[in-house]
This record gives structure tokens, C-alpha cells and sequence, in this order.
């Protein structure tokens, strides 16, 4: 609600009769209703005009609606806009299906330099900080607020603005129905039926500008939730998913926030819903505060309104002493909540394994276990509240009213105190007069008495929600430090344990010296360690494969093998910059020349065309001048050309990891490395469910096109395909080596068909054997 704390005397003529009308009838002057009508006419078209222009911005900011939901076909449609960031652009268009309808919206990326600039403001938080309304708290809500509002000339701030109006409004229309609450109690004492019934006839009419301010009032609030959501939401998606790559990082490399999805989808709300509705929990009451002191200052005089004052600063020093931590148990209900969030994606993730295993009784025995923490942690707060909400109720209910009331009562008892209502109470007059007079301040002091303790009371609950609003915070504040740290390739240090080996190197991510250089036609190991970090130990990095010193050009196709365990993977995670190069010198080609299949298949969400370009978006293919033909054909390749037929065509959306076999997945993967075909391709273990004849040609398509092939792989068959050799030991040794002339490999090739063939046999000796063993026993 918002105030105009106008003199009575400056407001229109028709408000005053509203709000001032006089004791005497001879001196009552005659008011149009009309004019009266008029006002509040221009009251209600105002608060519309407004509304008006709101919208209207924020069609500048926001969705557009454009035309009917029609499926993309490939690319007959060039002249749409299509979904995807565009090169050299710092804006893109999104489609989204809104209804029946597509809506167009404009996302504008956080750029690095405001990136940079904000990390000064967010320093990781330190162990042990009390959670809590104190300066880390404001501290914490002053760098979060640089992000939901980053300029003047935001949406955020036309919300507000418009917010602060319809505030401001609500306020000066309290103080209205106010006094014309008053009026009518006075004339209805006074029997007179003809003013009574204006009165009446004025509350209806006031009550169409009051409804639609406190109906926008509950819109802008919604409303600037969903923005400061939206602000916070993108801002944190683009630190966390971009090429630095602190989505993983954040997993695998450091261990400061757990869940980053709890904090994103859960946190991230609940705290822009805090923030949103404390604005106008706490902005309305203390306005209303303010403007009601100094209407009840005029009407019970100074005294009263000290002694008011006196009330407030008391009860908030008792409720402040006697609070408990709310912001401390709302992070750990937060914190809780995750954890039985994570349990249950953890079991649909997982839910093909548990099944084979008959797990589902210790599964529900973990899903129970951690509700049941949760269940007990909201109990307790629930516990905790009964006392204090009614040791709450009892000082801002009962105790304010009483104190109200013997406020109302200083200008009859004691006039010469009394203010405005005093000096009435001096002036003589007829009784009958003064016991209306009196009616009429009392009724309206006591309706301003009980708006303003009502105030008060929203003030005094709003510290409960302050509190709660630090807890959230909090868990906002740190997950933005931790992935500013992680975006500058800032990690937590481990120091170096005083019984650890002297001569033994110690790798912390806090002392990465390592070197990559782009731009490399190859790969270029020199010295390079290969080492897990395993962030949280305090024995440091583990040491996986001691150095490596090699080179590969293009067109020396190399090959990884080795044990299980022994770091095979890990120099694939090394290339791709996942893990952090902690000594040596890494060469290597710009991410744009360089293709990664891992063994774990991955499909993505949308139509059968997006799972074959992956990570390209429909604009990016379009751009490139890519067709569906040109996909066909690739399916060809990899022997999947009967797919778009028998799923319904390119266009067909389905939960693509349910649809196709362990084998479709696998050659899925390599269609996509055909359609990027960069020069390089790290294939680790990507065709194990796929038929070596399959394999063959698939590897040989990718070194007929010109993609010089690292692969991480245990079958012999794949040798012919590689010149280079790389076994890696159990000890942290590697030996890099060339396979042999061509002579040599077709030597080789022949001796593997061979022992394949032989191999092949196995199943039917051991049959035999069990076949001898009955007749054996048999005769025994």
C-alpha cells in the first residue's frame, strides 16, 4: 500500500467532505456527488494508465507471441528464427510452445566481462559463518542484488517503481476509509439517515480503487518474484554451463555445494519469493508507520505517540533477544531437502541396476531414512514456533490493543495532552456534540490504531522471514562464489599433510603449473603427469600414469590400451581440459578441430534430427548449410538408415534413451562425429556393443575422411586401424609405440582372426566337456 500524507486541507474539495466533515450542520457545507464520484473515477483510471504502461514495457523485455505452433521441417523454412545462439551475436531467439501458440524470446548472455567484474563480490564463504541478520547477511544480499539488478533501466526497476505506486496507494486509501469510517459511525449516532446513507453510498465507491490496488499489489509482487527468478536463473546458467565447463567441475572437482540442482531449482525460488514478498511486507508496514505516527500525532497529541514509540523499540528489542535462529534452521531444511530430492534421482537413474540386483528393500530403507531426517528436522521447527508464536501473538495482539487503547484515551482523560482531539475536548460546546466528536476521533483513531498495529505486527514477522531470507541467502551467495571460483579455474587448496613422503611429488588443486597451448595441428604430450584430482582428499591428486611424452600429427592414429583402472579414460579427460593439467606442457587443437565420443552414449532431449547433430541446435545446421539428406546418408554409414522411417521421421520426439539398443546408442555417437568430422576424434570405448564387422567400417569411413583417431579401447581388432601404440601399466608406467609396417599389421591381423575363430569354439568345447563329465558319472 502506498501514502499521499497530503494536508486534509490541499486535497481535492470532494475528499475533504469524505475526510473532514464538520461537527455543525449550519456549517456544513453542500458537496456535489458528482464531484465526489469524479475523484474516484480519476483515482481508479490512474491506477489503469499505470498498469497500462507496465505492460507495455515489458513487452520490450519479455516473450513475444507470434504465430501458430507448426513442426520445423528441416530446411524449407530458412526465413524463420530458429532456436540456438548466433555467432558473434551477444542476443539469441528462443522458441518456446506457449498454448497453441510459439513464443519468441530474446535471451541476452552474461557476458565475461561482467563476470569478472562480479567476482570481486562474491569471495568463497568462509567455514563456520553463523547464518543469520547481520552484516555477512547484508553483505551476502548486496552482491546477490548487483545481479538481479544490474541496471537502472531494467525491468526489475519499472516493477518496483510500479510496486512502490500501488503501495503508496494502499496506504493513502487506509487513511481515507479511515476516516470515512469514522464519519459514518458519527452520523449513525447522530441519526442522520440522509448523511449516513452518502457514507455508504462513498465506501462503495472507494471500495473500486482499494480492490484493484490490493489486487495489483498481489500481481507485482508474483511478478517481481518471477523476474528476480529469471534474472538469477540466467545469470547462474551461464556460469554454470559454458565452455569452462563448471557444471563438471563443480561435480567432480570440488565439493562445496552439493546438488547444484536443489540450489538452482529449489533455492534460487524460494529465496526471489523471500526477497519479493519482504519488499512489500516490510516496505508497505513501514510506510504505513510512518504516515499513521503523524496522522495519530495530530489527533492524541505527542505524549501518545511516545508512548507508541516506546512500545515498538521494546518489543522489537524482546523479540530480537528471544528469536530463534531461523535462518540456520531454514539452510538445513533447504540442505535436507536436497539430499531427499538427490535419493530419488539417484534411484530413477539408477532404477534398471537396482532392479537386476532386487534392491528395492534397501533402497526404500535409504528413501526412508533420509525423509524421515527431514520430517523430524521440520518438526522441530514446527515445536520451536508454538512458543514463539504465542509469546509473538501475545505482545503484538493483546498487548499492542491494550496500549492503543489507552493512547485513544489521552485526549478525553487527559486534554491538555491530547493533541487535536485535547484541544476539542477544550473548546467547550454542547455535550451532545462533543459525544459525537468523540465517537467519530475515536472510531477513526482506533481504525488508524489498529492499521498501524497491524504494521507493526507485519514488521515484527517480517524479522521471523528476514531470518528465514538468510538461510536462503546464504545457499544462493555460495553456490554463486563456488561456480565464480570454479568460471576463474579457482579450486580449494590442499595442504600438504605433514607425514606425506618427501619424495613423492604432491599434487593440489591449489598448485596447478601445467601449460595447454591452442592452436596445435596435433597432439603434443610433454612431461605431462596424468593424475585424478580427487578434491576433498588431503592426500591430494592420485598419480594415475607417471609422464608421458609423446606426439601425434595428423593422420597417426593412435591407440590406448591397458587395464582396467589404470587411467586409460583419464588421458581423454586430461585432452578435453575435465581435469586439470597439473605439471607439463599440453599441445593441442582448438576445441572447434577436436570431437569427443565417450563410452557412455549420451541423447539428448528433442526430435531424432537433434540427436545426430548434438550439440549443434537446428539453427546452427541450418546456418551451415546442412540438409537432411546429408544425415541420411550418415545413417547409411553406420548402418541406422532404416531409423527415421521406423521412428516416425526427423521431427519425432521421444525419450530417445528408452528407444534405441545399447548398439543403435554406440553408432548414434559415431553418426555425429561424420557429421561434425572434425581432424581429431577421442573415442573411448565407443563401439564395444557394435559388431566388429559394423566397427571395421565405421573406423575405416573415419580415416578415409580425414579424422586422425585416439581410441581407448581392449579389442585386438582395432589395431589395423591405428599406427600408434600406447599400453599403459599397472605401476603408473606407459610405453608409446609404433604398431609396424603394413606387412606386419596384415601379419598380426591374420594371427588375431585366428585366435577370434579359436575363441569362437570355446562354448561348444566346454558343452562337450560337461557332456563327457555326465557320461562319466553315469558309468560310475
Amino acid at each position: 500500500m502506498v501514502v499521499f500524507s497530503k494536508p486534509v486541507d490541499r486535497l481535492p474539495v470532494p475528499l475533504q467532505a469524505v475526510l473532514e466533515p464538520v461537527t455543525s450542520n449550519a456549517q456544513r457545507q453542500p458537496y456535489s456527488k458528482t464531484k465526489v464520484i469524479a475523484s474516484t473515477a480519476i483515482i481508479s483510471l490512474a491506477a489503469y494508465i499505470a498498469n497500462y504502461i507496465y505492460q507495455k514495457r515489458l513487452e520490450n523485455f519479455d516473450s513475444q507471441i507470434i504465430s501458430p505452433v507448426t513442426p520445423l521441417s528441416g530446411t524449407s523454412r530458412k526465413s524463420d528464427v530458429f532456436e540456438g545462439p548466433t555467432p558473434r551475436n551477444n542476443k539469441y531467439i528462443l522458441t518456446v510452445p506457449y498454448k497453441n501458440r510459439t513464443a519468441k524470446v530474446t535471451v541476452r548472455p552474461t557476458s565475461t566481462e561482467t563476470f569478472k567484474k562480479h567476482k570481486k563480490f562474491f569471495p568463497p564463504s568462509t567455514s563456520g559463518q553463523r547464518v543469520g541478520v547481520n552484516k555477512v547477511f547484508f553483505k551476502q544480499l548486496s552482491a546477490i542484488l548487483k545481479v538481479i539488478i544490474p541496471k537502472i533501466r531494467s525491468k526489475e526497476v519499472i516493477i518496483l517503481v510500479l510496486h512502490s505506486i500501488f503501495l503508496v496507494l494502499r496506504t493513502w486509501l487506509s487513511i481515507v476509509v479511515a476516516r470515512l469510517d469514522g464519519r459514518i459511525v458519527r452520523d449513525l449516532v447522530a441519526a442522520n439517515g440522509k448523511e449516513f446513507l452518502k457514507g455508504i453510498m462513498y465506501w462503495f465507491a472507494i471500495a473500486i480503487p482499494a480492490t484493484y490496488t490490493n489486487s495489483m499489489i498481489r500481481f507485482l509482487q508474483s511478478k517481481l518474484s518471477i523476474a528476480f527468478r529469471t534474472r538469477l536463473t540466467r545469470y547462474v546458467h551461464d556460469l554454470y554451463l559454458n565452455k569452462e565447463n563448471a557444471y563438471y567441475k563443480a561435480i567432480n572437482l570440488d565439493n562445496r555445494i552439493g546438488g547444484a540442482d536443489q540450489f538452482i531449482t529449489t533455492d534460487i525460488a524460494r529465496f526471489c519469493d523471500g526477497l519479493a514478498s519482504l519488499y512489500s511486507n516490510l516496505g508497505k508496514p513501514l510506510l504505513d508507520t510512518i504516515i499513521f505516527n503523524y496522522q495519530l500525532t495530530k489527533s492524541i497529541g505527542l505524549a501518545g505517540m511516545m508512548g507508541l514509540f516506546g512500545n515498538y523499540l521494546l518489543t522489537a528489542w524482546i523479540l530480537r533477544k528471544v528469536t530463534p535462529a531461523f535462518g540456520k534452521l531454514a539452510a538445513h531444511e533447504a540442505k535436507l531437502e536436497g539430499d531427499f530430492r538427490a535419493a530419488h534421482t539417484r534411484l530413477i537413474t539408477n532404477a534398471e541396476e537396482i532392479a537386476f540386483y532386487n534392491g528395492s528393500d534397501l533402497e526404500l530403507s535409504i528413501l526412508d531414512r533420509t525423509y524421515t531426517k527431514l520430517i523430524k528436522h521440520i518438526n522441530s521447527i514446527f515445536k520451536i514456533r508454538i512458543a514463539y508464536n504465542m509469546f509473538e501473538d501475545f505482545l503484538i495482539k493483546y498487548c499492542w490493543s491494550a496500549i492503543g487503547l489507552l493512547m485513544c484515551s489521552v485526549p478525553v482523560f487527559f486534554p491538555s495532552w491530547g493533541g487535536r482531539g485535547g484541544r476539542q475536548e477544550l473548546d467547550g460546546g454542547n455535550v451532545y456534540g462533543k459525544e459525537r466528536d468523540r465517537t467519530k476521533a475515536f472510531i477513526t483513531n482506533k481504525r488508524l490504531m489498529l492499521t498501524l498495529a497491524d504494521a507493526g505486527g507485519r514488521m515484527m514477522y517480517s524479522y521471523k522471514e528476514l531470518a528465514e531470507l538468510a538461510g536462503y541467502a546464504s545457499r544462493v551467495y555460495n553456490l554463486l562464489a563456488v561456480l565464480h571460483s570454479l568460471y576463474a579455474g579457482e579450486y580449494v587448496p590442499t595442504p600438504r599433510p605433514s607425514d606425506f613422503p618427501d619424495d613423492q611429488e604432491f599434487y593440489s588443486l591449489g598448485d596447478i603449473r601445467g601449460e595447454v597451448f591452442y592452436g596445435y595441428d596435433g597432439l603434443k604430450f610433454e612431461s605431462v603427469p596424468i593424475v585424478g584430482p580427487n578434491a576433498g582428499n588431503e592426500r591430494g591428486g592420485e598419480e594415475l600414469i607417471k609422464s608421458m611424452n609423446i606426439t601425434i600429427r595428423p593422420g597417426e592414429h593412435l591407440l590406448i590400451t591397458g587395464p582396467n583402472g589404470v587411467g586409460k579414460t583419464s588421458v581423454a579427460r586430461v585432452i578435453s581440459r575435465l581435469w586439470p593439467l597439473f605439471r607439463g606442457r599440453l599441445s593441442r587443437p582448438e576445441d572447434r578441430d577436436i570431437f569427443y565420443v565417450p563410452q557412455r552414449p549420451y541423447l539428448s532431449i528433442g526430435t531424432l534430427r537433434d540427436q545426430i547433430i548434438y550439440p549443434h541446435s537446428l539453427a546452427d545446421m541450418i546456418r551451415s548449410g546442412r540438409t537432411d539428406k546429408e544425415l541420411l546418408d550418415i545413417l547409411h554409414i553406420v548402418k541406422l538408415s532404416t531409423i527415421p522411417d521406423r521412428e516416425g521421421g526427423w521431427e519425432t520426439q521421444k525419450e530417445w534413451k528408452d528407444v534405441f539398443s545399447g548398439g543403435e546408442k554406440q553408432r548414434i555417437g559415431i553418426a555425429r562425429l561424420f557429421y561434425h568430422h572434425p581432424k581429431f576424434a577421442i573415442l573411448d570405448e565407443c563401439t564395444s556393443a557394435v559388431s566388429s564387422e559394423v566397427e571395421g567400417l565405421m573406423y575405416q569411413h573415419a580415416k578415409d575422411i580425414g579424422i586422425t583417431l585416439v581410441t581407448i579401447s581392449h579389442r585386438p581388432s582395432l589395431f589395423k586401424y591405428h599406427t600408434h601404440l600406447l599400453r599403459i601399466g599397472d605401476e603408473g608406467t606407459c610405453e608409446f609405440s609404433t604398431i609396424g609396417t603394413e606387412q606386419e599389421r596384415m601379419t598380426l591381423d591374420k594371427e588375431v582372426a585366428t585366435l577370434e575363430a579359436k575363441l569362437k569354439d570355446v562354448d561348444s568345447w566346454k558343452s562337450r566337456i560337461a557332456e563327457i563329465n555326465m557320461e562319466l558319472q553315469l558309468n560310475i
